[in-house]
């Protein structure tokens, strides 16, 4: 399918063609064209029968109050903030005359957040629907570099003014800062490099390793980089909730991120803090959030070390999960969907090949609900899965700590529990003053917390097999096989096509394969750019 050759003449073809990846065919990207402009342009689009070319066109490109050519960058110079301002009440207008909030849903933006702690990163991380976030990792990244000013990173907001808190987390980056090359070194010492592994691979796996074993003495007032790529009504919702968040930190950055959006989608986070819904609503949010806290019991019980529950599940998910693959491909009610389960698990799932091969939707219906009480490091991995309902616990230390497994036998233990002991009793006197949510700012992510996950059968696969492979790391892969031997327990069925799930002990030096296979990608591409960059004559048919 093509367009009509007549829709545009060759003058406006020229005009339009930098805008969209092509000019005669059915299915084509936008490009060229500023986030404010995308989202108007859909929402009109939705209440016409013009083609989107053609709105384009003559809504916005010809319409002299819409500022098109300045904010389009048409104007050389053009500055884009004082294009976007100009444009907003013709952009307004068409969003209130031809859009709902599902079109702040079609306009996007990608933001930088620096600097920001620990904790906060895990308040901007928690959308499940419409933000995706990248976080600088403890795996591949020295957290012991100081800032411009020669400080150890953590976040010092005026509010962690207590005397006992900086002490307490310099002392912590320093014994992180003085462990890092003697383990560096040992670790190298006990995996020495293999036949057929690179220096860079070698290097990159060990110390890979090291970081992971010392990352449990990071504050969780550590400060970090996070990328965010949004869409405009969940940027909106996320600047409510983090306006109601019980942490200035996280306020702060409510208004920062808002001041920012407003200058690159502005139409569609006007409402996040304004005093007709915004406001009232993140004001309702720290409102239930108080009343709640003083319903809840606190029993002050001390741990029993981690551990992974069941609480529920429904002895009826085979039926349910049988019928919602019959369903769509029968003519009879959801009642009347019955067959072998067997047979049907089979022909579903019984050739995956891989585990990037999604088992169906119908896995949906079979859910199940956690308790885990593991580290916070480990959290802060098992959090990035938004596919499912969960919500933590305040970050204390009753629950006690983790000592990664290794250190004892290369001699640094001891130094590594010091700090960590330091840290707990800093957070014993920080806490009567400053509250529990505060005080989380110096517990180290060696400590546990208690946490929920609600999750489907389908998470189930893709969680359990994604995190399970042996060069994750031993925290967070103790947790998925667990859930899932706990699924397979009650539902061995709907359990036993999940044959990614790796149930062994994993690697001891984790990224070393990982390594490895990176080195061979590296390798092909060097082989293709070399064929690439040869005289055609040489290049083999």
């Amino acid at each position: 399918m093509t367009e009509s050759p007549a829709e545009f003449s060759a003058a406006e073809t020229a005009l339009l063609a930098r805008f969209f990846t092509n000019m005669d065919r059915p299915v084509f990207a936008l490009r060229n064209l500023p986030e404010v402009v995308k989202g108007a342009l859909f929402s009109r689009y939705s209440r016409t029968e013009k083609s989107l070319r053609r709105v384009l066109l003559e809504e916005f490109i010809n319409e002299p109050d819409s500022g098109f050519a300045q904010l389009a960058g048409a104007e050389a110079g053009a500055d884009d903030t004082v294009a976007v301002r100009r444009a907003e009440e013709f952009y307004e207008r068409v969003l209130v005359g031809y859009g709902d909030d599902s079109v702040a849903e079609l306009a996007g933006a990608h933001v930088a957040l620096e600097r920001v702690s620990t904790l906060a990163a895990k308040a901007l991380e928690d959308s499940r629907i419409g933000i995706s976030p990248l976080e600088k990792s403890t795996r591949y990244v020295r957290f012991d570099r100081p800032g411009p000013d020669g400080q150890h990173l953590y976040y010092r907001g005026p509010e962690l003014a207590h005397p006992a808190y900086g002490p307490a987390c310099d002392a912590l980056f320093q014994a992180y800062s003085r462990l890092i090359e003697p383990l560096t070194q040992s670790i190298r010492e006990r995996f020495p490099l293999e036949a057929g592994e690179t220096d860079r691979a070698w290097k990159s796996a060990t110390r890979a390793k090291a970081l992971d074993m010392l990352r449990g003495l990071l504050p969780a007032g550590t400060l970090t980089n996070l990328g965010l790529y949004g869409n405009g009504r969940a940027f909106e919702y996320l600047i409510t909730k983090l306006a109601a968040s019980e942490l200035a930190e996280c306020r702060g950055l409510a208004g920062d991120l808002h001041r920012e959006l407003n200058l690159v989608i502005p139409s569609f986070v006007k409402r996040a803090v304004d005093e007709r819904y915004g406001a009232p609503a993140a004001e309702r949010i720290a409102r239930a959030r108080s009343q709640t806290a003083r319903l809840a019991q606190r029993l002050g019980r001390p741990s029993t070390g981690p551990s992974v529950t069941l609480l529920e599940h429904d002895p009826d998910a085979e039926r349910r999960v049988v019928a919602a693959v019959l369903f769509p491909h029968s003519d009879a009610g959801w009642k009347e969907q019955e067959e072998d389960a067997t047979t049907v698990l089979e022909t579903i799932l019984g050739d995956r090949t891989n585990r990037r091969q999604r088992p169906p939707r119908a896995l949906e219906h079979a859910v199940y609900n956690f308790e885990i009480v593991a580290n916070f490091a480990a959290y802060r991995d098992l959090h990035r899965h938004r596919m499912l309902t969960q919500d933590r616990q305040l970050l204390g230390t009753s629950l006690g700590y983790d000592v990664p497994a290794g250190l004892a036998e290369l001699g640094m233990e001891a130094e590594f529990r010091s700090a960590i002991d330091a840290a707990a009793a800093a957070h014993g006197r920080i806490e009567p003053d400053a509250g529990p949510a505060l005080a989380q700012y110096v517990v180290p992510l060696a400590f546990r917390l208690r946490w929920y996950f609600r999750v489907n059968l389908r998470e189930i696969y893709h969680l359990c097999e994604l995190r399970t492979t042996p060069q994750g790391h031993p925290d967070y892969r103790w947790v998925a096989q667990e859930m899932f031997r706990l699924v397979a327990e009650v539902h061995p069925r709907l359990a036993r096509y999940a044959k990614f799930v790796d149930m062994g002990p994993g690697d001891e030096l984790e990224r070393r394969r990982s390594e490895r296979r990176l080195d061979e990608k590296l390798s092909a591409l060097d082989s293709n750019q070399s064929v690439a960059d040869r005289p055609q004559r040489d290049r083999v048919p």
